[in-house]
């Protein structure tokens, strides 16, 4: 059965971050994700969540380093073996990694170093994935590779095709290597979310959801989501799906969406 999890960073922004968990709690939720780890207070991270019963069910697993860039791959695996560490300390079962580092805001790709080809690019990814996927498997964590829209939000971003990533992670072969599917992303790039994540299903290890165009809560864009969540639960899609999106009003109007979206078979 699938899960459901709250982002604490992009929700619940009203209340200071300590006070996050147990209003998460409160709402009903056992599994909760972030973005990065090493603004956190890891220890004391570990204890808001045993305090207040919940899981970790995500967090970022990457930093300010660019896999598709060939010469950040010594200090893009450094910091990928630090996540790893990061997320023993806090039982964080899966890291998400992607194509480019960001800029802060506005979210562009920072500049590559080298006017590099599309096949180089492949191709370093490829190297960081095959070299990272042992790790994982020791540390039974899984890296999940997350495409980002490039029409809106995340321009020159070069990972911005679900095959693509797909064909990524099958060429790497490894149960700890999967995709990250944002519904919010590809609806944009690509349409079609049910058709493509009955088609990759296999390749998948965790979902994101936000409505669009506005990247707020279900029900605020075009976007069904009751029918998509419907929709993964009748695949046997097992993972999280995670509510990553800013709050169109307030947090008690967004948290009301996303239960709308599991009232058929609410799976806490």
């Amino acid at each position: 059965m699938l899960k459901r999890d709250i982002h604490i960073e992009s929700i619940y922004s009203e209340l200071p971050f300590e006070e996050r968990f147990a209003a998460a709690k409160r709402d009903g939720f056992g599994y909760v994700e972030m973005w990065g780890w090493e603004d956190k207070d890891l220890p004391q991270l570990k204890k808001l969540l045993d305090d207040n019963g919940l899981k970790l069910a995500a967090m970022s697993g990457d930093g300010p380093y660019s896999m598709c860039d060939p010469a950040n791959k010594e200090v893009y695996l450094e910091y990928i073996q630090r996540s790893i560490e990061a997320a023993k300390i806090v039982d964080c079962p899966v890291l998400v990694i992607h194509s480019d580092a960001l800029e802060e805001w506005p979210q562009f790709a920072k500049p590559m170093s080298g006017d590099y080809s599309y096949e180089t690019r492949i191709c370093a990814m490829f190297d960081v994935l095959k070299i990272i996927a042992p790790w994982a498997e020791e540390a039974g964590i899984t890296f999940v590779l997350e495409a980002l829209n490039i029409v809106k939000d995340h321009c020159g971003n070069f990972l911005a095709e679900t095959k693509t990533a797909v064909d990524l992670v099958a060429a790497v072969g490894s149960p700890n290597i999967k995709v990250l599917y944002d519904a919010y992303h590809m609806y944009l790039n690509e349409g079609k979310i049910c058709e493509t994540t009955e088609k990759y299903l296999p390749y998948i290890g965790h979902l994101h959801i936000a409505d669009a165009p506005g990247r707020h809560e279900p029900g605020t864009g075009v976007i069904n989501f009751k029918s998509f969540v419907q929709h993964l639960d009748k695949l046997g899609y097992q993972g999280s799906v995670g509510f990553e999106f800013y709050p169109q009003t307030d947090t008690p109007t967004a948290v009301k969406a996303v239960k709308e979206c599991f009232e058929y078979a609410l799976v806490k």
